[in-house]
């Protein structure tokens, strides 16, 4: 039944979300995709998995203990500080750091975070500043 509640909740939000994104009034086009493409697409997805939740709830529920509770509030609290930060450090520092916090908190090696973080921001600035010409900052570092 959790599952259900949670899916319901979520399908709300979703909704919302894509209200918001389709009243947003844009004065200017200043990239080819625009400001609403993608929490539009967001939205749409977790729509689906709320829809999966609703049809197909798991019959067997399992609470996390309390170390699953801390990492859950630890991610939140990264998340904020990378939304924070995001404009001053730039998109490739703050993902890198985030990920590599974020490899660390659930178990993962130094290294492999360290790796990850660097290709995830690099090359997802690339993605979307050079491909889909989405402008992300660089953050205060590099101007």
């Amino acid at each position: 039944m959790s599952d259900r509640i949670f899916a319901l909740i979520w399908l709300a939000v979703c909704a919302l979300i894509t209200v918001q994104m389709v009243q947003l009034d844009v004065p200017f086009a200043y990239e080819p995709v625009g400001p609403k493409a993608f929490p539009i697409l967001m939205a749409g997805l977790m729509a689906l998995c709320c829809l999966y939740l609703l049809l197909k709830p798991d019959r067997d529920i399992h609470w996390p203990d309390f170390s699953g509770l801390l990492k859950g509030a630890a991610l939140i609290i990264v998340l904020l500080g990378y939304a924070v930060y995001f404009e001053q450090l730039g998109f490739p520092l703050a993902t890198a750091i985030m990920v590599f916090i974020v490899n660390l908190l659930f178990g993962g090696r130094w290294w492999s975070g360290l790796i990850a973080g660097v290709l995830i921001g690099g090359c997802g600035y690339l993605f979307f500043d050079r491909l889909l010409q989405v402008t992300l900052p660089l953050g205060r570092l590099w101007r």
